[in-house]
């Protein structure tokens, strides 16, 4: 990773752990989930409002790490006023890039892929992918994500 890639990451993932965007609650979620990473103890809900097949609304609350809450912060604002399929295969790309299946510059990702550093460090993977995780199971109609280990194994 360049220095100026470096500084990027590093400024955008102390920008959203400080003032993380769409934190709390929605007064009245349609769908829900919770994931949890037992290997460092990160937690995150995400409580979405699906109006058919689009994401109305979206808000996230749990502890973590900055990479943990940075990332899920991002996730909302990409995923937010879109709808589900966009949202998957916004997913899909972000977890491929991070565990290096897919080209950070090939892939689509937009403001996302300042957090394409992450994939330098294999054990914080699991820290970027929790919000997403919880996010999928949310939009499938599960409650609760468990945790990230079975999944990203």
């Amino acid at each position: 990773m360049s220095s100026a890639e470096s500084d990027l990451y590093q400024e955008v993932v102390l920008e959203h752990k400080r003032a993380p965007r769409n934190f709390g609650h929605l007064p009245h979620p349609t769908h829900q989930a919770q994931g949890t990473n037992p290997s460092c103890g990160d937690r995150v809900a995400v409580e979405l409002l699906l109006d058919g097949q689009r994401v109305q609304d979206i808000r996230f609350s749990g502890q973590g790490c900055a990479i943990c809450m940075a990332s899920s912060s991002m996730m909302t604002e990409a995923v937010k006023g879109r709808d589900i399929a966009a949202a998957q295969a916004l997913q899909r790309h972000f977890r491929a890039v991070l565990t290096g299946e897919e080209d950070p510059d090939e892939a689509p990702l937009g403001k996302l892929v300042s957090l394409a550093g992450v994939r330098q460090y294999p054990s914080r993977i699991k820290c970027a992918l929790l919000g997403w995780h919880a996010l999928m199971h949310a939009i499938a109609g599960q409650q609760d994500a468990g945790g990230t280990e079975e999944s990203l194994s």
